[in-house]
């Protein structure tokens, strides 16, 4: 038995019927939806709930992170495009046209996840242009939130379907 074999054996690279597949993707979307741009969602209810100290660290906070992500944007913004548009182009071929189990799962993520992060960006600049605080702040971050819950709960669905298809297709042979 070759090491490919034994690594093979050990780690199951049909992504769909492993079940590290799907605890990532568990992690992967409550960890977005848990930081609105970076910032822990907790400390909006917080803000809302205490106001005075609380209020100012997630005003604070949010202007950090709001300006970091513009200024990065700005900075680097064409080549985050190009290598993505890349990266994406190549795992949707591989996945679906020649058939890579592994590259359907990473697209599955990783599409989303960019859709999330045109998300951000769109409301890092409107945060900025309105230079938003106190309780309009909070309702932006909220609504941040929801749309990041409706594309992981659309995007957990999708994958999930998927997934499901890929295993009664592939049975769990392999063959």
């Amino acid at each position: 038995m070759n090491w490919y074999e034994i690594v093979f054996e050990l780690i199951d690279m049909r992504s769909f019927s492993n079940l590290w597949f799907w605890i990532a993707l568990a992690a992967v979307w409550s960890t977005t939806s848990h930081y609105v741009l970076g910032v822990p969602f907790d400390m909006v209810g917080r803000a809302a709930k205490h106001g005075g100290q609380s209020e100012r660290d997630l005003e604070t906070l949010v202007r950090i992170r709001v300006n970091r992500l513009l200024f990065i944007a700005r900075v680097s913004g064409l080549w985050i495009v190009g290598f993505g548009a890349a990266i994406l182009t190549a795992l949707m071929i591989l996945g679906f046209v020649y058939q890579v189990e592994f590259a359907q799962a990473v697209f599955l993520i990783a599409a989303p996840m960019t859709l999330v992060g045109l998300l951000s960006l769109s409301t890092a600049r409107l945060i900025e242009m309105a230079d938003l605080s106190g309780a309009a702040l909070r309702l932006r971050l909220t609504r941040h939130r929801q749309m990041v819950q409706v594309i992981g709960m659309v995007s957990i669905f999708v994958t999930a379907v998927w997934g499901m298809y890929q295993n009664m297709n592939v049975g769990p042979l392999g063959g």
